[in-house]
């Protein structure tokens, strides 16, 4: 891949000129615009961005909405963003490492340096581990709230320090938009206290919701740990249909942007419904449900309450 990517870049810079630095928006500016130009690896971490910039700086998300962040093959417009960024936001924790580690060999094609233009969001997140490989972590953090206010608490950080004209901006935009999230995640805490603790049980297809898990106080059930192993296999369904029988589960979960194929499946064997599908690796298409960073969790914390209540 890095080869591949060398081969793009080089054919941009024979073409010669100045890259537009083009974003999901649907505009264009130069390369001279005296707005700062953000990149991110996904559209999580770009609605986070936007939270805090406003109109007041450019975004551009990699991995595009409903796409897997975990495995990916970056495209001419990406290397031509990366190029051209004034900052670089990245989840980080072993996220973007598919693919023999597509973001590291874009930034190094883009000429971008760690902590000089690229920056991990979850900087200050304590991690959790996968149970089937103790030395790696699990990159889902931003799906507890918690976490997500040290995500945005980091980017505007970097912001800050990068744009000092628009600090005092970004940092108002920081503490209205944390208000909100704090007020979500008090009512999440106080409704998932109510279900019985054999009810408690969050079957998904991956195992994404660790963090979510230890922060509302569910026991995860997944088919597979994450998104880069096999997937489905047979060994990883009948290991969750035994903890589904020894449970009181009453509802299953198939996440937005991965194949239900698995857990139609496990539905179907276990004679449970799939009561919703929820978000996990990506943002939903604009204008529908879940397409924030903020609608995404409410969405999850309801339907989830809702399926375990059954």
């Amino acid at each position: 891949m890095k080869k591949i990517l060398a081969i793009l870049f080089s054919t941009f810079i024979i073409l010669g000129g100045t890259f537009a630095f083009v974003n999901l928006k649907g505009n264009q500016s130069t390369a001279d615009s005296a707005k700062i130009r953000i990149v991110t690896t996904n559209s999580i971490l770009e609605d986070m961005v936007d939270q805090i910039v406003g109109d007041r700086a450019e975004t551009y998300s990699i991995v595009k909405r409903g796409t897997d962040p975990h495995e990916y093959d970056p495209q001419p417009s990406d290397i031509e963003a990366t190029t051209n960024a004034d900052v670089i936001f990245h989840n980080g924790l072993n996220l973007e490492t598919g693919g023999n580690g597509w973001f590291k060999k874009l930034t190094q094609i883009a000429n971008k340096k760690e902590n000089e233009h690229v920056f991990a969001a979850s900087k200050t997140i304590t991690p959790e581990h996968l149970t089937t490989n103790k030395e790696e972590v699990d990159p889902h953090a931003w799906l507890t709230i918690p976490n997500g206010i040290k995500y945005v608490s980091e980017i505007a950080r970097v912001l800050k320090a990068k744009d000092p004209e628009n600090a005092s901006y970004y940092q108002d935009q920081l503490d209205k938009y944390v208000a909100k999230l704090q007020k979500l995640d008090r009512e999440a805490k106080a409704d998932f206290s109510k279900l019985p603790e054999n009810q408690r049980y969050l079957v998904t297809s991956e195992g994404a919701f660790k963090y979510f898990g230890k922060e509302y106080g569910l026991k995860p059930v997944y088919i597979w740990e994450i998104n880069t192993e096999s997937q489905g296999t047979p060994e990883q369904m009948e290991r969750v249909l035994t903890k589904i029988e020894k449970s009181d589960v009453k509802a299953l979960f198939v996440e937005s942007s991965v194949s239900p194929k698995s857990m139609d499946k496990v539905s179907k064997e276990a004679d449970l419904p799939i009561y919703a599908k929820i978000f996990t690796d990506s943002l939903a298409k604009k204008g529908t449900k879940g397409d924030t960073y903020y609608s995404m969790m409410k969405w999850n914390i309801d339907k989830i309450r809702e399926g375990l209540a059954l």
